[in-house]
């Protein structure tokens, strides 16, 4: 591997300390020097630049996309050199063959997953997550690839269909943790759950992890308690929130990371303060916190938003043409609007646009409640006529959560908060948070000054690879691995959203594939992006990001 000298930037190292003019000196995928009048064959240009460790992302669903699409789109795009796939509970491991369906239409249903893509893109070639894990590395990514081994595909590895039904028996949670144990010999970034109630499954129910008790999580959790290694993920929900989280953390004795302390009135406040008296107490709880505004792309079609309404889990065991019947009967509708009101997230119509529609052109990015208030209708009423006018296939924007920007703000000042959430790999009809690095440093560091530069590069770099443990990388210095990120502090922005159509069985996505001021990136030593483009490569250069 040739030498390769980034010259003329800024180093902020990932570690918070203040940046220095210096120049990187990379060779065999490491840092081999960092100081001044370095040079090397090949060379890039960082003036103007910021040079920094590549971004981890530590809350992303490519575990499947991993295997058609190595290059792990839309996060390359934007610093991303490290991901962390299995939020939630969700891997595609273990697996036995016969409920390769079940998973994909739980995939489907709690991460907007197109079964058809899944069945095309997905090789099956492994059952257990070892060798799942052996899998990934057989074909290779661009990014270095962690997983974490999911709760509910063990649910399912282990009961069977009866995982959707009930609690598991002492046997049951006992094989369950040996393959945690598995799992975690063989490479696993550690265990994922979820308890939230937005999380459905086959037919509207709710997904396998949420039939557990407590005990039967905290026994797999305790095999990475045996080990001192790994680190617990966990969507919280009735049962495992804030009254339970912050003693089973001390119990298990590792990291626990939790979904999400979103900036919501009221929610981010408690949330904040409660975080700070554990913190006095001493805790290894880290609440991921993301500096985006959740914004869904939704159709009546396939109305995940909604899925906290009892009237709206039901439509997910019917057939879709019943779905049109349900919403063209008045009294099915009034039912709705009164069960979306009283849910966790009651519905705020007010943060509704209209998106897109091939019928209602003059309609495009306006609100929702305008439209209705000049039509003297109900927002949900407009939403409905406008929909059954064309199948059900107007889209919607929605910006459901994470819009207090004041308590975006103030959670991005807090010690002990791990930027998390980009959901990268899921929901990608309907969402597409993978800009979420570029989103920090260009609107939230450069625009609004929230945080300084320096502990902006640490939240993204140093601060997720010392929680994961992840050995050498997460920070620019000799020995380690060379995964780089440069950047125009001046111009970075996460650019525009686009839908493409470019998955297995021809299937659509939003992406971010224009960022702006991100120059080069590099993964172990190799550029896979240089002078704002990406680059052709021969050989995958991404590995398995072990933990320490």
């Amino acid at each position: 591997m040739a030498e390769i000298a980034i010259r003329g930037g800024t180093v902020i190292d990932g570690t918070g300390t203040r940046g220095r003019e210096a120049d990187v000196l990379v060779r065999d995928g490491r840092i081999a020097e960092i100081g001044v009048g370095l040079s090397a064959e090949t060379e890039l240009d960082a003036s103007g630049c910021v040079v920094s460790p590549g971004f981890i992302d530590i809350h992303t669903h490519y575990d499947a996309q991993v295997f058609w699409d190595p290059a792990l789109s839309p996060s390359c795009f934007h610093g991303v050199t490290t991901v962390v796939a299995g939020n939630c509970g969700f891997s595609i491991a273990p697996t036995r063959p016969d409920h390769r369906e079940t998973i994909a239409l739980t995939l489907e249903n709690v991460e907007d997953m197109n079964p058809a893509t899944l069945a095309a893109g997905i090789p099956w070639d492994f059952e257990t997550f070892p060798e799942y894990l052996d899998s990934v590395a057989r074909h290779g990514s661009d990014l270095n690839f962690a997983a974490y081994v999911g709760h509910t595909a063990l649910r399912l590895y282990h009961m069977g269909l009866e995982a959707y039904e009930r609690e598991a028996t002492d046997d049951e949670i006992a094989a369950m943790a040996h393959s945690v144990g598995e799992a975690m010999d063989h490479g696993a970034a550690g265990l994922a759950t979820s308890f939230a109630p937005t999380h459905l499954g086959i037919n509207g129910k709710p997904v396998p992890s949420r039939l557990a008790t407590l005990g039967e999580f905290e026994a797999m959790s305790n095999e990475l308690g045996k080990r001192n290694r790994g680190v617990i993920e966990a969507t919280i929900g009735a049962g495992f929130a804030f009254d339970e989280i912050y003693d089973f953390q001390r119990r298990v004795g590792v990291p626990v990371t939790y979904t999400a302390l979103l900036a919501i009135p009221g929610f981010w406040q408690f949330g904040s303060q409660r975080h700070a008296e554990e913190l006095r107490k001493g805790t290894g709880v880290w609440p991921q916190i993301s500096c985006r505004k959740i914004t869904m792309q939704m159709q009546l079609a396939d109305p995940f938003p909604f899925d906290m309404a009892p009237c709206f889990a039901a439509l997910r065991a019917e057939a879709p043409e019943v779905r049109e019947q349900r919403y063209r009967d008045p009294q099915w509708r009034i039912r709705a609007v009164d069960e979306l009101e009283k849910t966790p997230l009651p519905t705020r119509w007010e943060n509704f646009e209209i998106a897109e529609s091939d019928i209602h052109g003059a309609l495009i990015d306006r609100a929702l409640v305008d439209v209705a208030r000049e039509r003297d209708q109900a927002p949900f009423e407009l939403m409905v006529e406008l929909s059954l006018a064309e199948n059900l296939k107007t889209r919607f924007r929605y910006i459901q959560a994470n819009d207090d920007e004041e308590g975006v703000a103030h959670l991005l000042q807090q010690d002990h908060m791990v930027m998390g959430l980009s959901d990268a790999g899921a929901h990608v009809g309907m969402l597409c948070d993978a800009p979420l690095p570029t989103d920090l440093l260009g609107n939230w560091v450069r625009e609004r000054g929230v945080i300084p530069l320096e502990r902006a590069v640490h939240k993204l770099t140093g601060e997720p690879a010392a929680i994961f443990k992840f050995s050498d990388r997460g920070v620019l210095r000799p020995g380690a691995h060379a995964d780089v990120c440069v950047f125009d502090p001046e111009t970075v922005a996460p650019g525009p959203i686009r839908r493409v159509r470019d998955f297995p069985a021809d299937a659509e996505r939003l992406t971010a594939d224009q960022p702006e001021g991100v120059r080069h990136v590099l993964v172990n030593g190799t550029p896979i992006r240089t002078d704002g483009e990406a680059r052709s490569l021969e050989t995958r250069p991404g590995q398995m990001a072990r933990i320490d």
